[in-house]
């Protein structure tokens, strides 16, 4: 299965956002009694969407929220110096500082597709084909174990969401441990493995040393699970 690098709902929101602003453009433009070139008005609903903006985050996301209408006033200083044109074009460069709350208004509702698509507490979220995937040992600690594909893909429903850190670890790292010789406790990469297509997901995946538990980081979170059977196995990756 070919990967996909970039978020499918959040291009077709894209596309339906723009495809909203298009529609408004044109019944615009068809009440006009001059009808002004298509490429200016392009120009004009594209510059008139230069703001400025405060950054408002919401359900771990970040939206900035129009405040000043910059390229709004930017066309009027630009226009004004020829007489009629503002007046052409000005309902154009409202449309276009209009459309960054048309993009926000689709980008909330595309956060419940999101998640029913892509849960981001589900870890097959994040592993989703294994095929190519393999272990990395980058710890000292680690052993010459390798990743056994079929459980992992069994297990997928059966981790479930846990504390990563408790007292027991605690003691067991930092308090009963010399600084030199300190317990890892992920020493094993996941390498290769891709996420749930279309979720465009960059991750990275840490195994835990009884191979039962996993350590997933994104830009945004970590999310850590367990399981009741290891992962790992002994012997190399076979090809």
């Amino acid at each position: 299965m070919w990967s996909v690098s970039f978020n499918i709902i959040d291009l077709v929101i894209g596309i339906f956002g723009w495809l909203t602003v298009g529609y408004l453009a044109y019944r615009i433009f068809a009440r006009l009694p001059y009808k002004p070139k298509v490429w200016k008005i392009v120009i004009v609903i594209v510059v008139g969407l230069f703001t400025f903006s405060i950054n408002w985050n919401a359900w771990d996301t970040l939206i900035r929220i129009p405040i000043l209408p910059l390229g709004v006033w930017i066309l009027y200083a630009v226009l004004k110096r020829k007489e009629g044109r503002w007046e052409n074009y000005r309902l154009f460069a409202w449309l276009g500082f209009g459309a960054n709350f048309i993009f926000i208004c689709f980008h909330f509702i595309s956060i419940p597709i999101q998640h029913g698509f892509y849960p981001p507490d589900k870890p097959s979220t994040y592993i989703s084909d294994v095929t190519d995937a393999s272990v990395v040992q980058f710890h000292p600690s680690a052993n010459d174990w390798s990743l056994h594909q079929e459980i992992l893909m069994e297990q997928m429903d059966e981790f479930k969401p846990d504390r990563i850190m408790n007292q027991q670890w605690y003691e067991e790292t930092y308090m009963n441990a010399e600084s030199n010789n300190r317990r890892e406790r992920f020493p094993y990469l996941l390498a290769n493995s891709k996420p749930k297509w279309g979720s465009g997901i960059h991750c990275t995946i840490y195994i835990e040393d009884d191979g039962k538990g996993i350590l997933i980081g994104t830009a945004k979170q970590q999310l850590y699970f367990r399981s009741e059977r290891s992962i790992l196995r002994e012997g190399k990756q076979s090809e």
